[in-house]
């Protein structure tokens, strides 16, 4: 069946994934811990065995450590073999030049590491946890996947992240609500320089305004000093409530001014800085 296919029901597309996934027979998964790959190594692991799933998770200093954390115990939680990987992005130039296709540069050479990995390993696929939303969002990083050979049983079996949501639900995984994560340089807008230390001061001022309670997607975006907190709605008020607290920290650390963004999180916030027409796929000039 089409990978563009949403109009299947829940259990159809279920079966194509376990289809997919049993025509794959060996593979290495890239784990973030997150919603989608956690639901992927769960049915990986449950449909091919753990001897032949390994779960392969990047670790640099454009990941929240707390997440790589998180993503170990999953990875246990899930009886899966599983393994970390030191990627190299801050060595990369056209990384650190943030130009509008990043997460291309990102991505390969997170590729080149995995590649590496399933090679020693004689695994015949590498796969991720795309799903199907991700196919109407700019992103550039899911073009090196393809140039790599990655496959996304999730999109290809049409899933979304309700969807996945679900399901994970219903097999009683714990990140079946758990936020939505991104890479620390999402936090920077495009054509700003990445520096180490403003990354680092960006996931300090995210992990202290998690100890205040906040438990949905939250992203402190950053230019020129300043702080702009994206949060739920429904948890800005406690935001206002330690507002002076707040402030002085982010001060500390390094912060000019702090502010609140009224409208809330929003998803790939930074490319409203994009033209109308996304830049086009790297693959394609």
């Amino acid at each position: 069946m089409p990978e563009n296919s949403p109009c299947l029901s829940l259990p159809e597309k279920e079966k194509r994934l376990e289809e997919l996934l049993a025509g794959f027979g060996k593979v290495l998964v890239a784990f973030s811990g997150g919603v989608d790959s956690t639901f992927l190594l769960h049915r990986a692991v449950t449909l091919l065995g753990r001897d032949n799933v390994l779960a392969v998770t990047a670790t640099s200093p454009i990941r929240p450590a707390t997440e790589s954390a998180a993503a170990g115990a999953l990875a246990a939680e899930l009886a899966a073999e599983h393994q970390f990987i030191s990627t190299g992005e801050l060595s990369l130039e056209p990384f650190l030049e943030n130009r509008s296709d990043r997460c291309y540069h990102c991505k390969k050479e997170l590729c080149r590491g995995l590649k590496a990995i399933a090679a020693v390993g004689t695994y015949r696929y590498i796969i991720d946890g795309a799903n199907h939303d991700d196919r109407f969002d700019y992103r550039p990083g899911a073009a090196a996947a393809r140039a790599c050979g990655i496959r996304s049983p999730l999109q290809e079996a049409a899933l979304t992240k309700s969807e996945i949501r679900l399901l994970s639900r219903r097999d009683r995984l714990s990140t079946w609500n758990r936020p939505a994560e991104s890479c620390l340089a999402t936090r920077f807008p495009y054509g700003e320089r990445l520096e180490r230390r403003q990354i680092e001061r960006v996931e300090k001022a995210e992990s202290y305004l998690r100890t205040l309670g906040l438990e949905q997607e939250l992203r402190v975006r950053t230019s020129g000093g300043c702080a702009r907190i994206e949060a739920a709605p429904a948890e800005m008020a406690l935001l206002w409530e330690r507002r002076r607290e707040v402030v002085a920290y982010l001060r500390e650390i390094g912060f000019l001014h702090t502010a609140l963004d009224l409208e809330g999180y929003s998803p790939g916030g930074m490319n409203r800085s994009l033209s109308p027409s996304p830049p086009k796929d790297p693959l394609k000039g």
